[in-house]
């Protein structure tokens, strides 16, 4: 008889965490491979297509990096939480709330100047998204509720308020009966960067992303909330305000997804309109799993989930693969990296009775 014994690593991660995910990424691909030769596609062909789309031209690498800027705000919102241990699945929600708040002020404000009116739209973004994402956590305080449940179900809300809206008071007479916003004025669009399709958000990533950075790794309460997230016990005890933590993390967390929801608002679409939400909220779970809630490891990781993104739709006009394949791929990649985190963490040997 054998026997199995599991004991938690002391030691750290290091280069092992790089290969599991490496390897867990390969291992998602295979099993992809598998799947498009069920259904008839030679799984070479179909993931040759899949990286050409993706990465195989100049035009490709660009719609990666304009898919890859929401996506990296909201997992960057998303890993802010889940360095506490509190499981915000709200994204969704926050994104879509940030975008209804950046389009208000478009349309009550249009003549308004650029250098006012992009920080005033940047500005109620990120104060919807911030409050969405607080509702939950106050309600994990006084009432005790799960806020993964919580955090979900406001997703259907904030996305049926945005359909209420463009279907309703806010809906374009002039758009022929699609449910569409007036465009915005060019005051409230965010430009692109010289003659690319990038737009301007790009920057907006770099500096938000070296301030969490900063804040997580050289600031007191950055210390506090990685302490708290190692042992809520051990946090009360030295005084650290855990429920102050929780409520900071969730209001951090739902304004940069507000945020995104505002470029996306004004730099892609120019508009709002139901197709702005494109799932990337959910994205960005995988995403900060996926980088282990590091800043600089999610800029890589959301570049790489943007460009299966675009490759996925350069599938389905080749070769017919049907739009879904892109969310089985991501929930692969999650389920690996998620199972690849046992070997990270912890040492497994097996032994002869």
């Amino acid at each position: 008889m054998f026997r199995i014994r599991i004991t938690k690593r002391q030691e750290r991660r290091g280069w092992r965490s790089c290969l599991v995910v490496l390897t867990a990424i390969v291992l998602s691909l295979v099993l992809s491979g598998i799947l498009l030769a069920l259904r008839g596609t030679p799984p070479l062909v179909g993931l040759a297509v899949l990286f050409k789309g993706a990465f195989g031209s100049r035009f490709a690498i660009e719609d990666c990096l304009v898919k890859a800027i929401p996506i990296f705000l909201c997992s960057l919102g998303v890993a802010v939480a889940f360095r506490l241990q509190v499981w915000n699945i709200g994204a969704e929600g926050q994104f879509a709330l940030g975008a209804v708040g950046a389009t208000w002020v478009a349309l009550s404000f249009p003549d308004l100047p650029g250098p006012i009116l992009l920080p005033a739209m940047i500005a109620m973004a990120a104060l919807a998204g911030g409050l969405w994402g607080m509702i939950p956590a106050i309600l994990r305080q006084r009432l005790r509720t799960n806020e993964i449940i919580v955090t979900l179900m406001l997703n259907y809300i904030a996305i049926l308020f945005l359909d209420y809206l463009v279907y309703g008071v806010w809906k374009d007479p002039t758009s022929f009966g699609f449910p569409m916003t007036r465009e915005f004025s060019p005051q409230a669009v965010v430009g692109r960067i010289g003659s690319t399709s990038i737009n301007w958000g790009l920057a907006h990533c770099l500096v938000l992303g070296t301030v969490v950075w900063v804040f997580i790794r050289f600031t007191r309460l950055g210390f506090e909330l990685k302490a708290a997230g190692d042992s809520v016990r051990a946090a009360r005890y030295a005084g650290i305000p855990y429920d102050r933590l929780v409520v900071l993390v969730m209001v951090i967390s739902g304004a940069l997804a507000g945020w995104a929801g505002f470029l996306e608002a004004s730099a892609t679409i120019n508009r709002l309109q139901p197709s702005i939400m494109a799932g990337y909220g959910y994205t960005a779970i995988v995403v900060a799993w996926l980088a282990r809630l590091n800043p600089l490891s999610i800029a890589f990781a959301s570049f790489l989930l943007a460009g299966l993104r675009v490759g996925v739709e350069n599938l389905q006009l080749d070769l017919q693969v049907p739009a879904a394949f892109g969310g089985i791929l991501e929930g692969l990649i999650l389920l690996t990296v998620l199972g690849g985190g046992l070997f990270t963490s912890y040492r497994i040997a097996v032994r002869r009775n």
